[in-house]
């Protein structure tokens, strides 16, 4: 790439400030929270919502817990200015929730805003012109004093039209391309209309610092935001806004950046949807707060559930590694991720069951509405034992041994690499049905009897199905388990040692069913499985033992 000579920055450095700020970690409380999708979002969509379905978002938009939401720019069309109409007229707006529309600082398009007003309990007017080196030299070609005076006489018709309606909506100036420029004329200007509107405390305008082009890294936006701060005019009667887009891909960071600059409010979308690269991410946001302990006074407990209905009235996609939204973000393939987060969630159960500190998973996914199960631990070949155990212990309630879960895993493993897919729970599931439990090839068990002996020993006899003929053995040994093994030892040629053993209920109540596990090492130094399920613990430890002798002969043939 051999271009690059031809760009310089186009951002300006403000003058020397405080930068005590910039030792802040992290805000430690949410900002007033305002949603542009249904105006800066939806005019950026190849396909703009329909009115059903800009109905539809905005209501989301309420449940969700914004008290401030962008519904348009209902000068600009017909279509905008029917949805502000819709609201009022099927009383949509909750009196806690404030409205807030944008149009340029133009006469006749700041009338006709305040057309569609009418009846709107709580509003924001929101006026805007560029202020930018580029904008002033290029488009409108003016100084900037007559820049300025666009600004201050849009401020002053805003001011006289509520007078007029009686109403007491609120102000907002956003001095357009700020990133482009002069932090001192941005200034300027924003003090300019200010004295129009001689804000009060009942009374709060608020000034807004977009980021219309990312031009910079976030540190400098955010030196620029603390300037505008540190020298506005009536400070703490004024509530300062951010609304960064994303050209840079850092819309986030000018976000948290800002509001540790000294930011009061953001403007922004859901997942990021807006003009180019988009707005700010609000969800990522307002849940990075959340992983930090802050309350971000939104509610993202369905995420599922958001990101279904933004995908479907949008038509966009919510990428699968979305911060906290994406399908994948959760999700778990690599055996060694596995491996830790199984063990990081059975020690929080049994240490600390109301702090999360889980490798690999900075929130809770239960946290977004998300399943342990379905969402956290996935299986494909790269996947190890640890992750396969989870699946089976805590979906199917199959608690194997160590060393079964690693033979098992293994297996796992080689499937799903044969297969070159993911597997499924429930494919998992029946991949261990179907090789383990109860394996009745080339012998089956059909039934056995046993006693106690005065010496505590225990005998009697087995039947077994072997190549289609019912054979009956007899059995004697120190217990039901080694005396089954010694008669299946003797009668079918088969050999083993260093027989292991584990069971455990499956389920609670009269029917409840037994899982054994049995492990033998063969004359060859492997070590072979096989898993039996019974009502009855004993019968399921036998059904094991053949399994495991049964899955022997079938690797040594």
């Amino acid at each position: 790439m051999q271009n690059y000579t031809k760009y310089r920055k186009g951002y300006y450095l403000p003058p020397v400030l405080d930068l005590a700020w910039a030792k802040k970690e992290y805000p430690d409380h949410a900002p007033v929270w305002c949603s542009v999708d249904l105006r800066d979002g939806n005019q950026s969509l190849i396909i703009p919502m329909s009115l059903d379905e800009k109905i539809e978002f905005y209501k989301m938009l309420v449940k969700i817990g914004f008290k401030e939401i962008e519904v348009g720019f209902p000068a600009a069309s017909d279509t905008e200015y029917e949805f502000l109409r819709r609201l009022v007229d099927d009383n949509l707006i909750p009196d806690d929730v404030t409205v807030q529309v944008l149009t340029q600082a133009r006469p006749h398009i700041i009338r006709k805003t305040f057309e569609a007003l009418r009846g709107v309990k709580n509003a924001i007017v929101h006026v805007y012109n560029s202020t930018s080196v580029a904008q002033r030299e290029q488009v409108f070609r003016m100084t900037k004093e007559e820049i300025k005076e666009i600004a201050v006489e849009g401020a002053k018709l805003l001011k006289e039209l509520t007078e007029e309606a009686g109403e007491n909506y609120r102000f907002e100036y956003s001095p357009e391309s700020f990133t482009g420029t002069e932090p001192e004329y941005a200034l300027e200007v924003c003090n300019a209309v200010l004295d129009v509107w001689k804000p009060t405390a009942d009374r709060k305008p608020i000034i807004n610092i977009p980021v219309t082009v990312e031009m910079s890294m976030p540190h400098i936006y955010a030196m620029q935001v603390a300037y505008i701060s540190q020298n506005l005019k009536y400070r703490e009667n004024v509530v300062l806004s951010l609304h960064p887009h994303n050209d840079r891909g850092c819309g986030v960071a000018d976000s948290e950046m800002g509001l540790l600059a000294g930011a009061d409010r953001i403007e922004g979308t859901l997942f990021g949807n807006g003009e180019r690269t988009g707005n700010a991410d609000i969800v990522t946001i307002g849940m990075n707060m959340f992983a930090l302990g802050v309350n971000p006074g939104l509610d993202f407990s369905r995420m599922p559930e958001l990101t279904e209905m933004y995908e479907r009235v949008t038509r966009m996609h919510v990428h699968d590694r979305q911060p906290y939204a994406g399908a994948l973000v959760f999700a778990a393939f690599s055996g060694s991720h596995q491996d830790a987060i199984a063990k990081g969630m059975k020690w929080r159960e049994e240490t600390d069951p109301a702090r999360w500190t889980v490798p690999y998973l900075p929130i809770d996914p239960q946290d977004v509405g998300r399943e342990y199960d379905a969402d956290v631990i996935r299986i494909n070949s790269q996947s190890g034992k640890g992750g396969v155990g989870f699946v089976m212990e805590h979906q199917y309630g199959v608690a194997m041994p160590k060393k079964m879960r690693e033979d098992f895993g293994y297996f796992v493993k080689s499937v799903s690499d044969h297969k070159h897919k993911e597997l499924l729970p429930d494919e998992i599931y029946q991949l261990f049905q179907n090789e383990y439990v109860n394996v009745e090839m080339p012998y089956k068990l059909i039934d056995f009897t046993l006693k106690k002996e005065p010496d505590g020993s225990r005998s009697g006899e087995v039947i077994m199905l072997v190549n289609g003929k019912e054979q009956t053995y007899k059995a004697r040994g120190n217990g039901r388990l080694d005396a089954v093994s010694s008669a299946l030892q003797q009668n079918l040629g088969v050999s083993y040692k260093d027989l292991t053993y584990s069971e455990h209920a499956l389920e609670i109540g009269q029917a409840s069913r037994a899982m054994a596990y049995i492990g033998i090492t063969g004359e060859d130094g492997k070590n072979y499985w096989g898993a039996g399920m019974d009502t009855d613990i004993i019968t399921a430890s036998i059904l094991a033992l053949v399994s495991a002798i049964n899955r022997m002969k079938h690797e040594q043939e």
